[in-house]
């Protein structure tokens, strides 16, 4: 399987937040596919709450991917924002059986946690 390592990319102040960018492209692109998935459901228009929150989140997380590769010092506070975000998409998706929501939310954990992280630095 193919990885892409981001911290080849950084430089200066961003180096730092290498660990919060992986776990913000992780997530995003679990908030992605599960809202492409919960599309796909039998009963989607149960899943709708779950597609708007990953929605959402993947957007906090390009945010937070864009402002972490420049090393902002406005990073703490889009991580803050990211990481509610986060643990509010992972408490939606951790109340479906299905396996995309479980990945999702996995995914969202690690982001928030790391978020919660760089912005308590």
């Amino acid at each position: 399987m193919a990885t892409i390592e981001l911290g080849k990319y950084l430089e200066g102040r961003a180096e730092s937040f290498h660990a919060c960018l992986e776990a913000c492209v992780e997530a995003l692109v679990a908030c992605e596919a599960c809202a492409e998935a919960c599309l796909g459901e039998e009963h989607v228009k149960m899943m709708t709450e779950c597609i708007r929150l990953c929605r959402d989140c993947s957007e906090a997380c390009v945010s937070c991917v864009i402002i972490l590769s420049r090393g902002s010092e406005q990073a703490a506070a889009f991580c803050s924002a990211c990481a509610e975000i986060c643990e509010l998409c992972a408490e939606e998706c951790e109340s479906h059986d299905h396996p995309h929501c479980q990945r999702c939310a996995e995914a969202c954990r690690l982001c928030a946690e790391e978020c919660w992280k760089l912005a308590a630095a």
